[in-house]
């Protein structure tokens, strides 16, 4: 599966699903900072890539219908400082071994996930 880390993420969420054997890239390695994110949802159409983000706007399935996208996860977090979104994350590249992405929305927190098709 492919991701795509968006710029509100530290860059080693890219690192940490890299070396789970996943192909990651951020939207600062694509030159796509500051881009709004109807751009940023389009090139991940586009290259057929799911989307970690913090960005709650994402998880609006009017403007994201999720059967138009690899997969969006959204991050709803308390504590958004880089260790605490780093444990999650590796809390979320174990729950990707369990649970099919594709085509849906992940809301995530601390202790839950909530996903929607």
């Amino acid at each position: 599966m492919k991701f795509k880390i968006d710029e509100n993420l530290p860059v080693e969420v890219a690192e940490l699903l890299r070396q789970a054997g996943y192909d990651a890239v951020t939207v600062v390695e694509q030159h796509l900072g500051g881009s709004p994110d109807p751009n940023v949802a389009r090139v991940c159409q586009q290259e057929n890539r799911a989307l970690i983000t913090l960005d709650t706007g994402f998880a609006d399935i009017r403007t994201y219908p999720p059967n138009q996208y690899a997969g969006i996860i959204v991050l709803r977090l308390k504590e958004q400082d880089k260790a605490s979104v780093l444990e999650v994350c590796a809390d979320l590249v174990r729950l990707l071994a369990e649970e099919s992405l594709t085509n849906s929305l992940w809301i995530v927190d601390e202790q839950h996930l909530r996903i929607r098709n």
